[in-house]
């Protein structure tokens, strides 16, 4: 049941990386605004879940399984960022490179404490 749980959840997760992809597409972005979307919203998602399940521990092992290392999973792109990041430096745009790892790496993680914080806001049951 737990693979499945990660499967089905990745595969939404997935294609919400896809649809933010495909929207972002649109506008002419010198920088890949889609992988940091999409990873700063799957690190805000994954510390309000965490932060909500420390609190009150509701969700069954299965559920966090579709919602964390699936549909999270699928929604955030260590592997992109890392692609995008090589091809920065690959081309000699340094400061592109930095300023892409830097983002990516502070932005979600500060995301996953304001995840953590928002959970707390919620009332004990």
């Amino acid at each position: 049941m737990s693979i499945l749980a990660v499967g089905l959840g990745g595969l939404l997760g997935s294609c919400g990386r896809y649809l933010i992809t495909r929207l972002l597409e649109r506008f002419e972005f010198a920088f890949p605004l889609s992988t940091l979307l999409s990873n700063v919203i799957a690190a805000l998602l994954i510390g309000f879940i965490i932060g909500f399940e420390r609190q009150m521990p509701s969700l069954s092992a299965t559920k966090k399984l579709f919602l964390t290392t699936g549909m999270l999973g699928g929604l955030s792109t260590f592997s992109t960022f890392s692609l995008e990041t090589v091809a920065y430096l690959e081309t000699g745009k340094y400061l592109h490179a930095l300023g892409n790892i830097g983002l990516n790496v502070g932005l979600s993680l500060l995301f996953v404490f304001i995840g953590f914080y928002l959970a707390k806001l919620l009332p004990a049951a």
